[in-house]
């Protein structure tokens, strides 16, 4: 089908503009308009990224910013490269422990056994929370030593109590990642120590934290944490952006030889608009305080470099078009929440809304159904966000005679 583009008047917060209605070149334009409408774009396209905050040196092989109300990516680089993830790993065994707890199939004061399997973790040389098998740990305790201690033995414990066997809870994580699309990611183990077909990639790393964070509210805090005691022997949490900057308030350090020191950093602050979280992933960097001096120089960078802003609520019409063969004659179209964007500094004002959607609309409509994009752009053309365009309210097919008189008027339209 067809599609119409309609440039939208900017949202109460920014300045008002116009409003109109322009349809795209018909497919069957010349080769000649084609090219130099392509040839345009290249020339353009430079100038548009030119606009955009340019990021910091960061001294790490692969990193990743993105502001998490707006879903938008601010800053990264070989995000999609497969590496090692170390005890990033973790995040995953933690969000299935913590989707069991939701699920009640485990209770936070609820003692596991530790297996032999689990205290052989000694072996390995990383990180450990010093259980035995004469123990019998609650699951809350084994969840701070696995997230505050990274403690390969306490990861164990908890696979073992979730799934009831380590090969059972690494199919689980697969499946999970699969579910989520997670393409460069692959699990071998619950710990993170390096295993041949064991990676992960910037950008899935960020998905699973992102997940904990939105679906498991109620377990973050734990991240927080700056230190933990078990059997007499405390450890401090080896996030060092946790005593530095009050507004990291999570999540997950890594280190291998291979996977060299990685760290995902999440920070809330308080902004003119509003409270605003970013959340960043190194991977690959130098030392613990190279991982951690380069998460705060892009966590900084992202909240000076760049403006959050709420352009419009969850349910609230964006535009409201003409629907062909329907009970009712329009359709309400909006986002499928509310709608942020996070802008250059000082550009908020300047930003172009413009909805491109399928044309005509023909019922059956869903609530839901997504029939084009909201695309938002610089004054310069750069993207800075493209969004679902949703129906609503759904529009239900009407009678046989509504239908005909429908047809006929699109047949002449």
């Amino acid at each position: 089908m067809p599609e119409s583009t309609t440039r939208l008047p900017c949202p109460p917060s920014l300045h008002p503009g116009p409003t109109w209605l322009t349809r795209r070149a018909p497919a069957t334009a010349g080769g000649i308009t084609r090219a130099l409408l392509m040839l345009l774009a290249l020339l353009l396209a430079p100038a548009a990224r030119a606009q955009l905050p340019q990021p910091p040196e960061v001294a790490a092989r692969q990193y990743l910013l993105i502001d998490l109300a707006s879903n938008q990516v601010l800053a990264e680089r070989d995000a999609d490269t497969q590496a090692d993830p170390a005890s990033l790993t973790k995040l995953m065994t933690a969000y299935l422990v913590f989707n069991a707890l939701r699920d009640k199939k485990l209770a936070l004061d609820q003692t596991l056994p530790v297996s032999e399997r689990a205290w052989a973790e000694r072996k390995g040389g990383g990180s450990l929370m010093f259980i035995d098998p004469k123990m019998t740990p609650k699951v809350d305790e084994l969840l701070r030593g696995m997230i505050v201690q990274s403690g390969n033995d306490a990861s164990v414990a908890l696979a073992e109590g979730v799934a009831g066997s380590v090969d059972a809870f690494v199919a689980m994580m697969n499946r999970q990642a699969q579910a989520w699309g997670l393409k460069n990611t692959q699990f071998r183990n619950v710990t993170g120590l390096t295993e041949a077909g064991h990676y992960s990639s910037a950008r899935d790393v960020a998905t699973i934290a992102a997940r904990i964070i939105s679906e498991h509210p109620d377990f973050y805090p734990l991240y927080a944490l700056r230190n933990y005691t078990f059997n007499n022997i405390r450890q401090d949490n080896r996030n060092m952006l946790l005593g530095r900057d009050p507004s990291v308030d999570g999540m997950k350090t890594g280190y291998t030889d291979s996977a060299g020191y990685c760290l995902v950093a999440s920070a809330m602050r308080n902004m003119p608009n509003g409270q605003r979280r970013l959340l960043s992933v190194v991977l690959g960097t130098a030392s613990r305080e190279a991982r951690a001096a380069e998460s705060q120089k892009l966590l900084n960078w992202g909240y000076l470099a760049w403006d959050a802003l709420r352009l419009f609520d969850a349910g609230k019409p964006v535009a409201t078009v003409p629907v062909w063969k329907g009970t009712s004659a329009e359709a309400k179209l909006g986002t499928p929440g509310a709608l942020f964007a996070t802008v250059p500094k000082g550009e908020g004002d300047k930003l172009k809304t413009v909805i491109e959607r399928t044309d005509p609309l023909v019922a059956p409509l869903t609530a839901g159904q997504r029939v084009g994009t909201i695309k938002i752009t610089t004054a310069a053309g750069a993207t800075i966000a493209n969004v679902p365009l949703v129906v609503l309210e759904p529009v239900p097919l009407a009678g046989i005679f509504g239908r005909a008189w429908d047809a006929l008027r699109l047949w002449i339209k």
